[in-house]
């Protein structure tokens, strides 16, 4: 397998962006049901003891069945933008990170912003990196707000992973929650904040995916019969590569920023697995106190998992001006990279 690799091209380590910008709000929509590991004992061979040893899962999100994807996000940016004193009118984009988009068609993002009243903005969809869907969006975001024109972004991050996963498959049936987060960037004064620095890489691999409903495999009965439209994931090849390629990434970018790993106060990481991150922070050598931590409690929530670690910081006023902070992830494909930030 081949892997490529995007490097950014600033004119001097740590330069970043020319225009500022930074996270003037968040929010967060969790659904109300809860399922917890000792519920899944029910259905599935296996254990609390196992989930837990295995996945530091202690209960996940369930999305209700007459709702979607775009009603969580919806809900999740109407904390973002009062926590920002923003109006969706005033919005210039709309992204919506998710690989469980409403339907293949329309966009997800354009239903999002019709619901929010958000008229003037773009809006955009960021699908196929799965989990590091929040990351490329990000990076996205932060290109746009170089344009004289873009002053205020709206980024959503959501997955209702419940709707592709086999409720029988015991590998996929434990990790995988259901939630939004959101997040408004806006331009800044503050010389120096924003984008630092970004490391992507990718690996061509169907260790992750959803084998029916594309071109190649399209939906019939055969591949509903068959589960194909399921999530299917090789746990070892996700444990290896996100274990590797994670430290691997989030140095590359801190070294493109100029910095060391201990000059760096917060790391907001995928919520793939309560392992995955602690042996992440390990190979850093960080203590794994600067990684928050809400997978113990949502499950794997997809494309909204570091951004429900980076609500949590901001919501507690831990997020300072000044702080260095790195977003980080890895999805299907596989996908992976890092950013690296500074608060205004």
């Amino acid at each position: 397998m081949t892997v490529t690799e995007a490097q950014p091209l600033f004119h001097q380590a740590g330069a970043g962006l020319p225009v500022p910008f930074a996270v003037a709000g968040t929010g967060m929509h969790l659904p109300p049901a809860v399922v917890t590991n000792q519920e899944l004992t029910r259905t599935l061979d296996t254990s609390d003891e196992w989930i837990t040893s295995r996945t530091g899962i202690r209960e996940r999100r369930r999305l209700a069945p007459h709702l979607a994807t775009s009603d969580m996000c919806v809900a999740a940016a109407a904390p973002a933008l009062d926590s920002a004193d923003i109006a969706p009118a005033q919005l210039d984009a709309v992204i919506v990170a998710t690989y469980t988009g409403d339907q293949p068609l329309p966009s997800t993002a354009l239903i999002v912003k019709d619901a929010l009243g958000a008229h003037c903005a773009l809006a955009l969809d960021v699908t196929q990196a799965a989990c590091a869907n929040g990351i490329q969006a990000m990076l996205i975001a932060a290109h746009l707000l170089q344009n004289p024109s873009i002053s205020t972004i709206l980024l959503l991050a959501a997955d209702c992973a419940s709707r592709v996963t086999d409720p029988t498959d015991r590998t996929t049936g434990v990790f995988f929650g259901d939630a939004a987060a959101a997040v408004v960037l806006t331009r800044n004064d503050s010389s120096g904040a924003g984008l630092l620095s970004y490391n992507l890489g990718s690996q061509l691999s169907y260790g992750v995916q959803i084998p029916a409903g594309g071109s190649r495999l399209p939906t019939a009965t055969a591949t509903v019969t068959a589960g194909d439209h399921y999530l299917r994931m090789d746990g070892r090849a996700v444990w290896n590569t996100a274990t590797t390629r994670l430290p691997e990434s989030i140095t590359s970018a801190a070294h493109r920023a100029g910095m060391s790993i201990d000059q760096i106060q917060h790391f907001f990481l995928h919520q793939a697995n309560l392992n995955i991150l602690t042996e992440t922070m390990a190979a850093l050598g960080v203590p794994r106190q600067r990684a928050p931590i809400t997978v113990d409690r949502l499950g794997n929530t997809g494309s909204a998992g570091l951004f429900t670690a980076l609500h949590s910081t901001f919501t507690e006023g831990a997020l300072a001006s000044g702080d260095t902070y790195v977003l980080a992830g890895i999805g299907a494909g596989f996908q992976w990279g890092s950013l690296c930030l500074r608060h205004a």
